[in-house]
C-alpha cells in the first residue's frame, strides 16, 4: 500500500499543478429504469523540461505554457530513467453506479484495491484504482422535496435529490440502493516525439 500512497501523492500534486491547464475532461451519463451511470474521464499532459536528479525534483511545462516543479518521491520507480523532452500523462477516470436492488439484502460496505507499478529499467508510471460498493436502506421518500434517504451499514444517513418523477415513483422505505463507485489514475512517462 506504500507503493499506493507514493504514487497517489505524485499524481495528487501534478493534477493539483496542472488542472489550471485545461485538461482534457469528459462526462458521460446513462439512465437505465433502475439504474443510473456517471462516468468521468480527465487526462493531462506536460513536458519534462528540467531534472534535477540531486532534491528528485521534475520541471514540468503543460502545452499552455505552465511550468510546474515537481518533487518525485522514493517510492517511484525508474527515476533515472526520466530524460528531457519526456511527455507525462495523467489520466483520471471515475464512475458511479447507483441502482435500485431488486433483492433485500444487508446494508454493507466493501473496498477492494489495485496496483501496478513499471518494470524496474522502464519509463517511471503506474496505475492505482480502487472500487467501493455500499448497500444502504431506503429510509424516506419525500415525493414533495424529490428525495429519498438512505441509511448506510455504519447508521449514518444521507439524502438524495431525484429530479425525476417516475425514478421517484418506484422507491419506496425499505427498499435498498446499491452504488459503486469507482476510480482509478494512472500516469504514464514516454519518451519525446513518440
Amino acid at each position: 500500500m506504500k507503493t499506493t500512497k507514493g504514487l497517489a501523492i505524485v499524481a495528487v500534486a501534478l493534477l493539483a499543478q496542472v488542472a489550471l491547464a485545461q485538461p482534457q475532461t469528459d462526462v458521460e451519463v446513462t439512465k437505465g429504469q433502475d439504474q443510473t451511470t456517471v462516468k468521468g474521464f480527465t487526462k493531462m499532459t506536460a513536458t519534462v523540461v528540467g531534472i534535477d536528479r540531486a532534491t528528485r525534483t521534475v520541471t514540468l511545462k503543460t502545452r499552455q505554457g505552465k511550468v510546474v516543479e515537481l518533487e518525485v518521491t522514493e517510492e517511484a520507480r525508474n527515476f533515472d530513467q526520466i530524460a528531457l523532452g519526456d511527455v507525462v500523462t495523467v489520466a483520471y477516470s471515475e464512475s458511479l453506479t447507483v441502482s435500485l436492488m431488486k433483492e433485500k439484502g444487508t446494508a454493507s460496505h466493501t473496498e477492494q484495491g489495485t496496483e501496478q507499478r513499471s518494470a524496474a529499467g522502464a519509463k517511471p508510471g503506474g496505475k492505482v484504482g480502487r472500487e467501493v460498493t455500499i448497500v444502504a436502506d431506503v429510509v424516506a421518500v419525500n415525493h414533495k422535496a424529490k428525495t429519498v434517504t438512505l441509511k448506510g451499514p455504519k447508521g449514518n444517513t444521507v439524502d438524495l435529490k431525484v429530479e425525476d418523477p417516475e425514478r421517484l415513483n418506484r422507491i419506496k422505505k425499505g427498499d435498498q440502493v446499491e452504488a459503486v463507485y469507482t476510480e482509478a489514475l494512472a500516469i504514464s512517462v514516454e519518451p519525446a516525439g513518440k
